[in-house]
C-alpha cells in the first residue's frame, strides 16, 4: 500500500492505492463501490489481468483515504484526475464498479469496465418511501437526531460530511453521460442485483453506442465468483 497527499480546490486529501505488476505496459485504474475500498477489488482482481498494471484506489472518505469535506461526484472525478497525473498513471482504461463506476465514466477512458454500475435513476420501494416520509416528519419538529435510523446501511459508522456528500451523489441520473460516452465500454451485472437492478445494466447499453453486456448469476457483488471471466474478456476485448 501507498500514500500520496494532493492538492485539490485548496484542500488536501491524501490518497490510499496499491499497484500490482508493475512491470506491465498498459494501466488499468480500479475504482470500488460506496462503503466498499480497493482491498476488495483487488483481492477478487490482482491474480488476473497480467497485461496491466493494476492500480486500486480508495476514494476519498473510504479505506484508508482521507476526506474531511462533503463532496460531489464531480469533485471525486477531479481528485482522481489529480491523482493519477501525480502518479503518472494512465487513465486510458478504468474499472468501476457501482458508485466507482459514476467516476469512471465521466473521467472518460478510452476503454470503460462497468460493473454494476450505479447512475439510473431507480422507483423506490414502498419501504424506503416510508423511511424518507418519517425521517422528514421528524427534522420538520426538530428532531433530526432521530433522523438517523432511517439512514441507509450505507453510510453506516460515517461522518456527517460523508453522509451529506452521499445525499449529494446517491439520485444522480447519468443517462446522458452514459449516451455521451463515444470509447469503448464492458458492462458487467449480477443478474439478482437489488441495489442497482438488471434493468439498469441494460438501459446502460443501450446508452452506450459502443458497448458489450454479460451478465452473471449473483448480486451486487457478483463480480467476486466471477472475476476471472470478466478479466478474460475484458483482456481479450482491449488486447
Amino acid at each position: 500500500m501507498a500514500l500520496k497527499s494532493i492538492q485539490y480546490d485548496k484542500k488536501s486529501f491524501d490518497i490510499s492505492y496499491e499497484i500490482v505488476n508493475q512491470g506491465a505496459k498498459k494501466d488499468i485504474i480500479i475504482l470500488h463501490g460506496w462503503g466498499s475500498n480497493k482491498d476488495i477489488m483487488s483481492k477478487n482482481f490482482k491474480n488476473y489481468l497480467p497485461s496491466f498494471r493494476h492500480i486500486y484506489i480508495d476514494l476519498p472518505g473510504f479505506g484508508k483515504s482521507s476526506n474531511e469535506y462533503v463532496l460531489s461526484t464531480n469533485d471525486y472525478v477531479n481528485i482522481m484526475e489529480i491523482f493519477l497525473k501525480a502518479i503518472h498513471a494512465s487513465k486510458e482504461t478504468i474499472m468501476g464498479h457501482s458508485y466507482g463506476g459514476k467516476v469512471a465514466t465521466k473521467l472518460n477512458p478510452k476503454n470503460l469496465i462497468l460493473l454494476s454500475s450505479a447512475g439510473i435513476v431507480e422507483e423506490k420501494s414502498a419501504k424506503v418511501k416510508s423511511k424518507i416520509k418519517m425521517a422528514k416528519f421528524f427534522k420538520a419538529f426538530g428532531l433530526g437526531s432521530i433522523t438517523k435510523i432511517f439512514r441507509s446501511k450505507d453510510v453506516d459508522n460515517m461522518s456527517q460530511n460523508m453522509y451529506e456528500t452521499f445525499k449529494n451523489v446517491l439520485n444522480e441520473d447519468f443517462t446522458q453521460e452514459f449516451k455521451n460516452y463515444k470509447g469503448k465500454a464492458y458492462i458487467f451485472w449480477g443478474e439478482s442485483d437489488t441495489a442497482t437492478s438488471l434493468e439498469s445494466g441494460k438501459k446502460i447499453a443501450s446508452l452506450i453506442k459502443n458497448s458489450e453486456f454479460k451478465s452473471y448469476e449473483g448480486t451486487h457483488f457478483f463480480f467476486v465468483e466471477h472475476a476471472k471471466d470478466i478479466s478474460e474478456r475484458v483482456e481479450n476485448g482491449i488486447l
